[in-house]
């Protein structure tokens, strides 16, 4: 997928350097990108290194896989905010007083309850939405929801005034793009014409009001669910009226918050074609949707070493080696070591060139923006301590 190089935002001009900036300038930052590519790691970096610098942090993520509850020592999360030991984070090194790091993960479900709670009328009101078989369906279906709770929740965070800094972890789509676009998806399901005419059927209390076709869709359905089912959805709706306005309205101020100076969205990638051409296209978005980005993130990135020897050079070094010689290997046996020695080289040096290509791609889309590269390791990033060693690449 080709992009272009678009203008960059004045937003974009003014942030430079390492994402050091962007831990000390902002009150909130999310974490997006395509799958695989660490946005958990990277999400829970920024969070450690708000904590070590002495700002109240809380990192949310919306993945139920417990890569970050291991990450940060915690047995598992939950809906709960839970605080990591400050001896976790004195351990990785010296932190400013007055730091703390908490994390949570987002229970869809949970977050949708809460939102009916506050919206409606009365506690039998609620209690019967939460009986209704529908609503279960709808709190997990529905489109853009699970975005849509963790963008809710965020909100709800930055009214408290618990954190200096909040870091969202992105739900794990195979699309970035539907985590920026959860507030108006679900506007537009809840003033859907198929949701109005149940609103209206229960309102008149006949299928007359809802014409014609509508009429006959609804008779035609019930041939197939029964009418009984066909009732219970429009009082569903009836009930649950005066909650979808209040989602709407939610919805409407996230979409504010999300465009606020002192949040920054940081696109988190791999070096592979796939991964940037999302995160190429996630950027484009965000630029024609004005909304404040700071950089690219890119993990994975295998680095260039240049290696000048042939196959009898390395064939003699190999022979030199102590832990070889005690192998008895035959020249011919030290050859074929070699030779494959420096093919898996050449492969790798492939990979890296390809690497550089693909982060030239994203400096050319945004030459003044902040872009961190983080190396390839050999081992998997999985605790507190092995994410310090991301500090210097993200943060200098």
């Amino acid at each position: 997928m080709c992009m272009g190089v678009l203008e960059n935002s004045p937003r974009e001009a003014i942030l430079a350097g390492s994402f050091s900036e962007v831990i000390e300038n902002k009150r909130i930052i999310v974490c997006v990108g395509s799958g695989g590519v660490g946005k958990t790691t990277t999400a829970a970096s920024f969070a450690i290194e708000a904590a070590r610098r002495g700002k109240r942090a809380l990192v949310l993520t919306i993945d139920p896989a417990k890569r970050l509850a291991d990450s940060l020592g915690l047995e598992g999360l939950g809906h709960e905010v839970q605080i990591v030991a400050h001896e976790r984070l004195e351990a990785i090194g010296k932190c400013v007083p007055g730091g703390s790091l908490a994390a949570m993960m987002l229970d869809q479900k949970q977050a949708f309850d809460e939102m009916v709670e506050t919206y409606a009328t009365d506690a039998q009101a609620v209690k019967r939405i939460f009986d209704n078989p529908l609503y279960q369906q709808i709190a997990g279906t529905l489109t853009g929801s699970q975005e849509y709770a963790a963008l809710t929740k965020l909100q709800a965070f930055d009214k408290s005034g618990d954190y200096d800094l909040i870091v969202v972890d992105t739900p794990p789509t195979s699309h970035a793009l539907d985590f920026l676009d959860a507030p108006k998806k679900l506007s537009d399901a809840i003033d859907s014409p198929a949701i109005e005419m149940f609103r209206k059927m229960q309102k008149g209390g006949s299928l007359s009001v809802v014409g014609k076709t509508g009429s006959y869709v609804f008779k035609m359905l019930a041939k197939f669910v029964g009418s009984q089912f066909i009732e219970d959805i429009a009082l569903f709706f009836s009930e649950f009226n005066e909650i979808l306005g209040g989602f709407k309205e939610r919805a409407e101020e996230v979409l504010k918050l999300l465009h606020r100076d002192d949040v920054s969205f940081v696109i988190v990638t791999s070096p592979e074609e796939m991964a940037v051409s999302e995160a190429l296209f996630f950027h484009t978005r965000l630029l024609e949707t004005d909304m404040p980005f700071a950089g690219f993130a890119v993990n994975k990135v295998h680095a260039s070493m240049p290696l000048d020897l042939s196959r009898d050079d390395l064939a003699s070094q190999l022979g030199a080696l102590s832990c070889v010689q005690a192998l008895t290997l035959q020249e011919t046996s030290l050859r074929m070591a070699s030779e494959s020695l420096l093919a898996a080289h050449s492969e790798l040096e492939r990979v890296a060139q390809s690497d550089r290509v693909a982060i030239e791609r994203l400096q050319a889309a945004a030459p003044n923006s902040i872009r961190t590269e983080v190396p390839f390791f050999r081992k998997d990033v999985h605790h507190i301590e092995s994410l310090s060693r991301l500090r210097g690449y993200l943060f200098g």
